[in-house]
């Protein structure tokens, strides 16, 4: 996969960081007033079926629009970011950023036990993965980790094959599979002793992600345009 290998050390950083916040978000919404994933929809795509089956009109309301945020967030992410190749100067910040505020919003309402703080997360997370996704090929994801164990189980099935494996992308498994579990765990600690805002430590988190990002971006311009200006100078000046 030559494209793993093309991701600057910053894009390894983040996609690692933002597992860890998934983790985090989707513990809180496990361990909160309805106990459900805001991360990943699978479980509660199933919940949508139950609740149909047994015409439990309410329940179909909630999950209908808990998938619906989720598929929202990336809707977002494919308006704001765009493209599909990681570059630097691409709207990552801004997305973070969004990312930030919708889980900043989301806090008072869980506090209030409304959902709508968790169709808010939802967005958020939605929005996360859809960024992540579009510039990993559709091969990464953060949110959720059903398929990162399995292309783990599948990479180490080939080893004890003695078939020839891709290490760098078993090592993709094993970071984002790490990162989710151990936010998972900070956000268990985090619940017991803040309750609902407990989402707070992803919300700061993820600002902090979108203006590191910004910041990085301006130095990396800056530092471009001088060595920019020094090549010029060097080739306007007189020869010997």
């Amino acid at each position: 996969m030559p494209w793993l290998r093309q991701l600057p050390r910053w894009a390894w950083f983040g996609t690692g960081v933002l597992a860890f916040i998934a983790g985090l978000v989707n513990a809180v919404g496990y361990l909160g007033f309805r106990h459900e994933s805001i991360s990943n929809m699978t479980g509660n795509a199933s919940l949508l079926g139950i609740a149909l089956g047994t015409t439990n009109t309410g329940e179909i309301a909630h999950w209908a629009l808990a998938i619906a945020a989720f598929v929202f967030g990336t809707l977002l992410s494919g308006v704001i970011v765009q493209q599909s190749t990681l570059k630097l100067g691409r709207r990552y910040g801004v997305a973070l950023t969004l990312e930030s505020l919708l889980l900043f919003l989301a806090v008072p309402f869980l506090d209030h036990t409304s959902s709508a703080g968790l169709y808010l997360a939802s967005i958020a997370m939605g929005l996360q993965n859809g960024m992540v996704s579009a510039y990993s090929g559709a091969l990464i994801r953060t949110t959720h980790v059903t398929g990162v164990f399995t292309d783990l189980g599948i990479y180490l099935g080939h080893l004890l094959r003695g078939l020839p494996v891709d290490m760098l992308r078993l090592r993709v498994c094993l970071v984002v599979a790490a990162t989710f579990v151990l936010g998972s765990v900070f956000g268990a600690l985090a619940f017991q002793r803040m309750q609902q805002h407990a989402l707070l430590l992803p919300a700061v988190l993820t600002g902090a992600c979108g203006l590191c990002y910004a910041g990085y971006h301006q130095y990396a311009l800056a530092h471009g345009q001088v060595m920019s200006h020094a090549r010029s100078r060097e080739d306007s000046a007189p020869g010997p």
